[in-house]
């Protein structure tokens, strides 16, 4: 069976989309209503800095709900505290994000670094037909420029690990030219030049092959 030629760029390609985080709202289903969460930015909000919540509701069927029909409470709870007690109930206001519209949202704003969970409860009414929900969703804030404990004027890089603080690592010292040669990295090691050296190589050691047969049955066909 004769397989199809895949092209090597191809191969990376696929790769490397397959290697790309998937990003997906969360749904959840309540009784007859459904509900698909959404947080911006991108579901990783950060502490001291807005950002957007709402959901999608929609009832068996397939009929959406409106925040006009619903008796709708956001609450947030840190998962972290003991008591049941939220820290934060912004107050829902019909939005109309992508394709929907006039579904429950709101601008929330954490207020530390840590995981927090959202509950959505509602009722129906002004001729709402579902029945009664909860639904919840859960996320992990991270530290945001604002936040406390974080210089905004400071150079956006990573802290340096304590032990490496106490402990620094001396950079190379090069007063040896060979030591400079050493600390250079080699171009030969590329990945892709050792991938494109083994892709010729096998072609030609392919090449050889073939020639050495065709001169042994030449040999062969001559003695007979």
């Amino acid at each position: 069976m004769l397989l199809p030629k895949i092209s090597p760029v191809a191969l990376l390609l696929a790769g490397s989309l397959l290697g790309l985080p998937a990003l997906a709202h969360k749904t959840e289903v309540s009784g007859d209503v459904a509900g698909t969460w959404h947080l911006e930015p991108n579901h990783s909000p950060k502490a001291d800095e807005p950002a957007q919540v709402w959901v999608a509701l929609t009832q068996r069927g397939g009929e959406a709900i409106p925040l006009a029909q619903c008796d709708c409470q956001l609450k947030i709870y840190a998962t972290s505290a003991a008591e049941a007690t939220p820290v934060l109930e912004p107050q829902l206001e019909a939005l109309s994000p992508e394709n929907h519209r006039q579904i429950p949202g709101a601008t929330v704003t954490f207020p530390e670094v840590g995981e927090y969970r959202l509950e959505l409860s509602g009722r129906p009414q002004a001729g709402g037909s579902f029945a009664p929900f909860e639904l919840s969703y859960t996320t992990v804030v991270a530290a945001g420029q604002h936040s406390s404990g974080h210089d905004s004027t400071a150079s956006p890089t990573a802290r340096v690990p304590a032990a490496l603080e106490a402990n620094p690592v001396e950079p190379p010292r090069w007063d040896n030219p060979s030591d400079a040669a050493a600390a250079t990295p080699d171009p030969m090691r590329s990945p892709v030049l050792n991938w494109l050296i083994l892709a010729l190589g096998g072609g030609a050691g392919a090449i050889a092959l073939m020639v050495f047969l065709r001169r042994r049955r030449q040999t062969i066909a001559k003695s007979k």
